[in-house]
């Protein structure tokens, strides 16, 4: 048994904590978009308990009265301490930006740094909110599929900068990393590639990391700009996906070195859509969550290998890549004959609610996002309708 394997079967399952009925006492989307009968393994919240020092912060917030608005760089140093204890990398404090949350703050970003028409660079199978921020600030979609290994095709990417760069256009690309909703972890070398080849073709590299935290166990993640030429690209990244936080929106805008200047050009009233609450809550998770994150990891190195083992025994023809981070599972159901929209069609069947594949691209036409953030018992269940509809 390796260390990871040995680390992760003698922890308790956070996610085995809470039952069913206590996950429908709660009122986000996840829980009440579809009808009671539906078990929800679709969007990304984890059904989870918040960590501790979460918990304390906010309500030590609460109980004196810190409602307002925020102020200083703490949740900026609490990210970099994160980062370079557990990435052993560092970013500077000062040129970072506080956001609303990562997707407002890529948008802010673009707007800041690009031009209607300019061509934003994409590489499908990606999280649909890229297609509908871009389309928004009317910039030109052009995407770069990933490889048949669900990794970035180096070649294609390049070719795609060219062209851009011929056509006059400005170039930028938005990149998942670690990929959603493939999972994949970009390697150093990857990355590394990816930054000369931008820095060749003056594209814009801008990087959601937003899952970063949730590498899971025997995988690296690496920072983009900790890579060679990365320190012209912009992350944008937030504790929301790692610590379940979406709910308390705040998030920041991290320049490398040479970009510093250029997103010091985003307006500062950007950073008011934050919450107060957000930030603390953030902070908290970055600067003192990390145990319950490593808890949460291993418990999703272990759902990975119990969704293997539940699809080889009961759904054999349904394929599945398992990816090296986040709380996602890239299903490929077109063996299985339910159309281009698999979760429209288990839905409605299984009564287990996926998230749809082609608002991912066209790449995901037949396949459907699950959310592995559940109690062993719910995804067990989940699979066990979804072969019986199969086979029904």
């Amino acid at each position: 048994m390796r260390m990871d394997d040995a680390a992760t079967a003698t922890r308790e399952d956070p996610f085995a904590r809470l039952t069913e009925p206590d996950l429908r006492r709660r009122t986000s989307v996840k829980w009440r978009r579809f009808a009671p009968d539906v078990l929800p393994l679709w969007v990304a919240e984890m059904d989870v308990d918040l960590a501790e020092p979460v918990v304390d912060a906010l309500q030590r917030a609460i109980r004196d009265g810190d409602t307002g608005y925020p102020c200083g760089p703490g949740y900026a140093e609490a990210y970099a301490s994160f980062a370079a204890e557990r990435w052993g990398w560092e970013p500077a404090i000062d040129p970072i930006r506080l956001v609303p949350d990562v997707m407002i703050g890529i948008s802010e970003v673009f707007k800041t740094l690009t031009s209607p028409g300019d061509t934003v660079i994409v590489d499908p199978p990606v999280y649909p909110p890229f297609y509908s921020y871009l389309r928004h600030l009317g910039r030109r979609i052009r995407p770069v599929p990933l490889g048949p290994d669900l990794r970035l095709d180096l070649a294609a990417l390049e070719a795609a900068f060219a062209r851009s760069r011929a056509d006059g256009a400005g170039t930028a690309m938005l990149l998942c990393n670690p990929h959603n909703p493939t999972g994949t972890v970009h390697s150093a070398a990857e990355l590394a590639t990816l930054a000369s080849l931008a820095a060749r073709h003056d594209v814009l590299m801008v990087v959601d990391e937003i899952h970063a935290p949730l590498t899971l166990p025997g995988a690296e993640f690496t920072p983009f700009l900790s890579v060679p030429g990365g320190e012209s690209g912009i992350v944008v990244t937030s504790a929301a996906k790692g610590w379940n936080l979406s709910g308390l929106k705040a998030g920041l805008a991290i320049p490398g070195r040479a970009a510093a200047d250029a997103l010091a050009r985003m307006p500062e009233e950007v950073g008011h859509g934050a919450s107060h609450l957000g930030v603390i809550a953030h902070s908290a998770a970055l600067h003192d969550g990390g145990r319950w994150l490593d808890d949460v990891r291993h418990a999703l190195l272990a759902h990975r290998g119990l969704l293997v083992d539940l699809l080889r025994e009961q759904l054999p023809s349904l394929g599945w890549r398992p990816g090296e981070g986040t709380y996602l599972a890239w299903l490929d159901f077109r063996a299985l004959d339910l159309g281009d929209d698999p979760a429209a069609v288990l839905v409605e069947r299984a009564r287990v609610a996926l998230t749809p594949g082609p608002p991912f691209g066209p790449e995901g036409d037949g396949f459907a996002r699950l959310n592995l953030a559940t109690s062993p018992a719910i995804m067990g269940e989940a699979v066990r309708r979804i072969a019986a509809a199969v086979a029904g």
